[in-house]
This record gives structure tokens, C-alpha cells and sequence, in this order.
């Protein structure tokens, strides 16, 4: 049976983000949007609907901490650097 994170999200922006299992991990993909096809983070199980790992902004390439937080059909996606004193979260809906 598939993880209740696999599978496709819709992002802040409007994109579409895959998720899909990659080893002993959870790659994201965004599949739709002006950077289509690249892989923006990698996510292991930490229990309980939570996630952790490391997410990339497409934009800058820049790499963060992240975490993600599932509640339902909805996800609270967060990237956070110095050690989580500076911290951006996104929701995003699965499709």
C-alpha cells in the first residue's frame, strides 16, 4: 500500500509536485511550472504523518532543512536554515 504522502500535491504557486518513493526515501518532483522535472527534495518517514529531510528552492538551488506535516488530504510543507531560526512553510493539497 502506497505511503499517504506518495502521490501528487498542489503547491502555494499553483504546481504540481510529485512524490514518490526512491530508495528508503520519498523524492519530490515538480512536474508542472517553469522548473518541470526537477527534484526539490527527499523526505524520510519520522512517524505519526511527519516527515523529514531536505528541500530545495528551484529558484536559487539553495537547500534547506525541511519537514512536512500531513493532516488529511493537506500537507504543511517548512525549509528552515541556521538551525531552524529562519523558517518558510507552504500548505499544499493533494490532487
Amino acid at each position: 500500500m502506497a505511503d499517504p504522502i506518495e502521490g501528487n500535491w498542489t503547491t502555494e504557486s499553483g504546481e504540481t509536485a510529485g512524490i514518490s518513493k526512491c530508495g528508503g526515501s520519498f523524492c519530490i518532483t515538480l512536474k508542472t511550472g517553469a522548473h518541470k522535472g526537477k527534484q526539490i527534495g527527499k523526505m524520510q518517514a519520522a512517524g505519526n504523518g511527519k516527515y523529514k529531510g531536505k528541500i530545495t528552492d528551484p529558484a536559487d538551488d539553495k537547500t534547506y532543512s525541511g519537514k512536512a506535516s500531513l493532516s488529511g488530504s493537506s500537507m504543511k510543507m517548512s525549509g528552515c536554515v541556521f538551525g531552524g531560526l529562519i523558517c518558510k512553510s507552504q500548505a499544499w493539497n493533494k490532487q
